[in-house]
């Protein structure tokens, strides 16, 4: 992909998130109807989409880059969690919770996914697919002891392996590995629901967007964080991936993945578990909004690395 085809993709994208906003602004979407179409993205045209993206013909230096991407998102969630637990101890108790969650766990899955498909292809949403296994297990486990002490193990490990983003990448290496070959109407199917996930999941951001006050944005400590998340961790992954002379697709993937805004599970654990869900909707919404002016630069700077 060129810079003007890159250019095309972000402004395709930021146009369905404006119409996602318009829409839910006049109430055409509800919030109910928002909740419905943000379950639509995670348990059928996303799943679907991942499990098409590896139906590909792989040959061992596929093989090769599916752990290279693995062993790099690993890495890159241990600095995270370390990074977390040192640096955030000047904050107030509610406000470290929030960020600590929002430093291990980006909006990688719902958001990198379809930009990670836009700019790099099918394969590059086959790596990104990879790329998520250990974030969804981190955010999943550590993530939410950061919010509820003494969480239940079992019912940790059940939310991992159920996870239909899991499940649809276990499915996919299966098919992958064994040379599946889906009957026309099935693959026809899948592609046709997969092919929505990019519209939907721009739609579904546009909704959340929606509901956030500008002036409820402005918050020093809120944009210090954005710079870590969005700027600085990507910086070092880009710079980590460089010094070990990584596959360009993979560290294209990579850093792309770790430059996205905090995870909006952020709030929804920060409610759920009565911390500050107020502060954690800033967080998200802040990281999405500047988002939209950093994931542009980033996808530039790594496609000409490519």
């Amino acid at each position: 992909m060129g810079t003007t085809e890159l250019i095309s993709l972000q402004l395709r994208m930021f146009l369905i998130m404006l119409i996602g906003l318009f829409f839910r602004k006049k109430n055409f979407i509800s919030a109910e109807g928002k909740k419905n179409l943000t379950d639509l993205v995670i348990y059928l045209i996303l799943p679907c989409n991942i499990v098409k993206s590896f139906m590909i013909t792989f040959d061992g230096n596929t093989l090769k880059n599916f752990g290279a991407v693995f062993l790099v998102s690993v890495l890159i969630q241990v600095v995270c969690a370390v990074f977390a637990k040192r640096f955030y101890n000047h904050m107030t108790p509610a406000h470290r919770k929030v960020l600590q969650y929002a430093t291990v766990a980006s909006n990688a899955g719902f958001l990198g996914n379809p930009v990670a498909e836009g700019v790099f292809g099918s394969m590059g949403l086959a790596l990104a697919s990879v790329y998520l296994i250990p974030q969804r297990t981190v955010m999943w486990s550590a993530g939410v002891s950061y919010f509820a002490e003494g969480t239940d193990k079992k019912s940790v490990i059940r939310r991992i392996v159920t996870h239909p983003c899991i499940i649809a990448v276990v499915v996919g290496l299966i098919f992958m590995l064994g040379l599946v070959q889906l009957p026309s109407f099935l693959d026809a199917a899948l592609k046709d629901i997969g092919n929505c996930n990019t519209a939907m999941s721009m739609l579904v951001i546009g909704t959340i967007l929606a509901d956030v006050k500008p002036r409820d944005l402005l918050d020093r400590s809120i944009f210090l964080f954005s710079g870590l998340r969005l700027l600085l961790i990507p910086l070092f992954v880009y710079a980590g991936c460089l010094a070990f002379a990584v596959e360009p697709l993979v560290t294209g993937v990579s850093v792309l993945l770790a430059a996205m805004p905090a995870a909006s599970t952020t709030a929804i654990l920060a409610a759920k578990y009565d911390g500050d869900a107020a502060y954690a909707s800033k967080c998200v919404v802040t990281t999405t909004v500047l988002s939209l002016l950093t994931t542009p630069v980033w996808s530039m700077i790594l496609l000409r690395a490519i």
